[in-house]
């Protein structure tokens, strides 16, 4: 019994040794490589419009101040600008106009001064909050910007010279890459003892303006 066991064991070794040989079984089976497949995909040549990148912009603007207590009037003006980069920018301002009369010389009925004219000028700094796109119909896009802006600066009014400060804010366009067009809202703050009280004078503008970039 235990010789018949023996050769049955024997021969299920050989059986199996044999098999272990054979190439099928000494050999893993080898999957093909992945067939890389190479997109035919057209690649379109694009134009990218040139942006001028001068930083100066000279500006004029015309539109309409209310001095307090005096009658609001036609004002006119210039500015010259300087972009310190794609957000700051400084601003020199130069304006001009003619005051009409305030409602205590029209209760007295007759004027406190002879020069009616207005001029200020003055330094600011702008920041470009928002800058982007505007659309003007389907097809139309403009580069665009809201911003705010302040300064200091000096108002000339009824034979005094006035320390002024100057805050406000705007929103251009640029419908090319050198011209610009904005609208703005200013309120220039400054004292004044023109009416026998000494008083702070919030004289409110708003302009429209057209800029050269160069």
């Amino acid at each position: 019994m235990e010789s018949r066991f023996r050769s049955i064991f024997l021969a299920a070794a050989g059986g199996f040794l044999t098999m272990a040989a054979m190439p099928g079984w000494s050999q893993a089976p080898q999957n093909d490589a992945p067939q890389v497949v190479q997109p035919n995909v057209e690649r379109r040549e694009l134009n990218v419009g040139a942006i001028d990148t001068e930083d100066f912009e000279l500006t004029g603007f015309i539109g309409i101040m209310s001095v307090e207590d005096f009658e609001s009037s036609f004002v006119y003006g210039a500015r010259l600008a300087y972009h310190i980069n794609e957000a700051l920018f400084a601003e020199a301002t130069y304006g001009r106009t003619d005051v009409g009369e305030s409602s205590s010389e029209k209760l007295v009925g007759s004027e406190y001064f002879d020069d009616r004219t207005l001029s200020y000028y003055d330094l600011s700094l702008g920041w470009n909050v928002l800058p982007g796109e505007s659309f003007f119909g389907q097809r139309r896009a403009y580069n665009s910007s809201f911003y705010v802006i302040g300064g200091l600066g000096t108002t000339d009014f009824a034979g005094d010279s006035n320390f002024t400060v100057n805050f406000g804010f705007g929103f251009k366009v640029l419908p090319t890459d050198y011209l610009a067009v904005r609208i703005e809202a200013r309120d220039y703050l400054f004292d004044t003892d023109i009416n026998a009280d000494n008083k702070t004078l919030n004289n409110l503008q708003l302009t429209l303006n057209a800029s050269w970039f160069f």
